[in-house]
C-alpha cells in the first residue's frame, strides 16, 4: 500500500490561526474559551471564536462579500497549509491535486442573515448568492480554484467526525491511485445565535456562563456539556515517494485510518462502543502497528456525560492494560468544539506531538469522574517522545473515524 505524507499544516482555531501559536497555548494550557457578547441574553452566553484570522490576507473585500465565513477560513487556512508544503503550480499535474474540505454545518452565517432578510423584507431581498454561499461544498470549490486543483474534490459531512472523514477519503484516494496529492481538512463557522440555541434546546452545552474558561472539563465528574467553537485545520497529504522526490519537508506520516458508525442513536454513543472500537482496530491494521505502538490518544473528549465515558471504555476496550499507561488528553477542553473542524485540527495537533516532544494536556480536570480513570494528562504539559498518535472523532448520527499519524519512518 502507497505510504502517505503529510507536507503542510494551515490552521483557524480559538487558539489561534497559526501552527506557531496555536501549539504555544497548547502547551501553556491557555483556554480560547471567552464571552460572546451576541449571546448575552440566551441561554449560553459564551463560546471559542477563532483568534488571529485575517481573511484579508488572501482575499480580498468583495470576495469575502461573496464568501460565507466557513469558506474563508477554509481558503485561509488551505492556502497557509499549501505554502508550508511548498506546493507550486507545476508539482503535480493538475487533476492529480485534489480538494476535500468538510464542514458540518456550511454556511450557518448566510442562511441567519438571508433567512432574517426574507422574514423582514421579502424574497426579493435575498442575496443570489445565497446559495453558492452556504451549500456544503463552496469551501473546497473555492480553495481548489485559487490552486488550479482539479483532481478529485468533494464537501462531506459527518457532523464531529467531519474533518476526520475528510482525511481518511484523501488518504484513499492517494492510496488507490486516483490522486498524487489532496488539500484536505474540516472547517466550521456555526458560533451564530441559531445554531447556539439549537444546541442549547437539546441540553447539548456546557452552561457554566459564570467560568466559560472552565466549562469544557472533559472526563470531569462534574462535565455538563461541550463548548462550541469555530476554525478547522487543512493539511496537505501527499503520496511519499513523490513528497520525497520533489524534496518536501515531511511533517510526518498518515499511517491509517479507520472507519465505521454505531447504527445505535442519533445523538448518543452506542455504550457498548463495538463500531468505534472497529474503527480504531482498523487504523492500527492498517497503520501495520500494534496497540503498544501508541504514545499518545488526542480523544474525542467532549466533555459530556454520555461520550467521555463510552470513549474511555473504548480505549480500554482496544489497548487493554495499556489503556492506563499511554497518555491521553482532550484539547477541546482548550479550544472548545469545531464540530466539522475538530477532528482535523487535533489531527493537526498530533502531528505537532510528534514533532515537538510534548503532550498538550486535559485542562479542568480537577475532578476526574471515576469511571474515567485513565491517564489524561490533566491541566500541564508533559515532555514525551511520541512515535505514533492516535486521534478519535465521533459524530452525532454514530459515524465515527480513527486515524493513526507517525513520524517520518524513511
Amino acid at each position: 500500500m502507497k505510504k502517505v505524507a503529510i507536507t503542510g499544516i494551515g490552521v483557524v482555531s480559538p487558539l489561534g490561526s497559526d501552527v506557531e501559536t496555536l501549539w504555544g497555548n497548547l502547551i501553556q494550557a491557555r483556554s480560547g474559551i471567552e464571552p460572546i457578547e451576541a449571546f448575552a441574553d440566551m441561554p449560553v452566553t459564551f463560546g471559542g471564536p477563532v483568534r488571529g484570522f485575517d481573511p484579508a490576507r488572501y482575499l480580498g473585500q468583495k470576495e469575502q462579500r461573496h464568501m460565507d465565513r466557513y469558506s474563508q477560513m477554509a481558503v485561509v487556512a488551505g492556502l497557509d497549509a499549501y505554502h508550508q508544503a511548498a506546493l507550486k503550480d507545476d508539482s503535480y499535474p493538475v487533476y492529480r491535486t485534489g480538494v476535500l474540505i468538510g464542514t458540518g454545518a456550511g454556511g450557518v452565517n448566510t442562511l441567519e442573515s438571508q433567512i432574517a432578510a426574507f422574514n423582514s423584507r421579502g424574497p426579493r431581498r435575498v442575496s443570489p448568492l445565497t446559495a453558492p454561499m452556504f451549500i456544503g461544498n463552496s469551501a473546497s470549490a473555492e480553495l481548489a480554484m485559487r490552486i488550479q486543483a482539479k483532481g478529485p474534490g468533494m464537501g462531506i459531512s459527518s457532523a464531529c467526525a467531519t474533518g476526520g472523514h475528510a482525511l481518511a477519503i484523501s488518504l484513499r484516494l492517494i492510496q488507490s491511485g486516483d490522486a498524487d496529492c489532496m488539500i484536505a481538512g474540516g472547517v466550521e463557522a456555526c458560533l451564530t445565535p441559531f445554531a447556539i440555541s439549537a444546541f442549547a434546546a437539546m441540553k447539548a452545552l456546557s452552561t457554566r456562563n459564570d467560568d466559560p474558561t472552565g466549562a469544557c472539563r472533559p472526563f470531569s465528574i462534574d462535565r455538563d456539556g461541550f463548548v462550541m467553537s469555530e476554525g478547522g485545520a487543512v493539511l496537505v497529504l501527499e503520496d511519499y515517494l513523490k513528497a520525497r522526490g520533489r524534496g518536501a519537508r515531511i511533517l510526518a506520516e498518515f499511517c491509517g485510518a479507520g472507519m465505521s458508525q454505531d447504527a445505535f442513536h442519533i445523538v448518543a454513543p452506542d455504550p457498548e462502543g463495538e463500531a468505534v472500537a472497529y474503527a480504531i482496530r482498523k487504523a492500527l491494521k492498517d497503520a501495520g502497528i500494534s496497540p503498544d505502538d501508541i504514545g499518545y490518544i488526542n480523544a474525542h473528549g467532549t466533555s459530556t456525560v454520555l461520550n467521555d465515558k463510552a470513549e474511555t471504555g473504548v480505549i480500554k476496550k482496544v489497548f487493554g492494560a495499556r489503556a492506563y499507561k499511554v497518555p491521553v488528553s482532550s484539547t477541546k477542553s482548550m479550544t472548545g468544539h469545531l464540530i466539522g473542524g475538530a477532528a482535523s485540527l487535533e489531527t493537526a495537533i498530533c502531528v505537532m506531538v510528534l514533532n515537538n516532544g510534548m503532550i498538550p494536556p486535559t485542562i479542568n480536570l480537577d475532578n476526574k469522574d471515576p469511571e474515567c480513570d485513565l491517564h489524561y494528562v490533566p491541566n500541564e504539559a508533559i515532555d514525551a517522545e511520541v512515535s505514533y498518535c492516535l486521534n478519535n472523532a465521533f459524530g452525532f448520527g454514530g459515524q465515527n473515524v480513527a486515524l493513526v499519524v507517525g513520524k517520518d519512518r524513511g
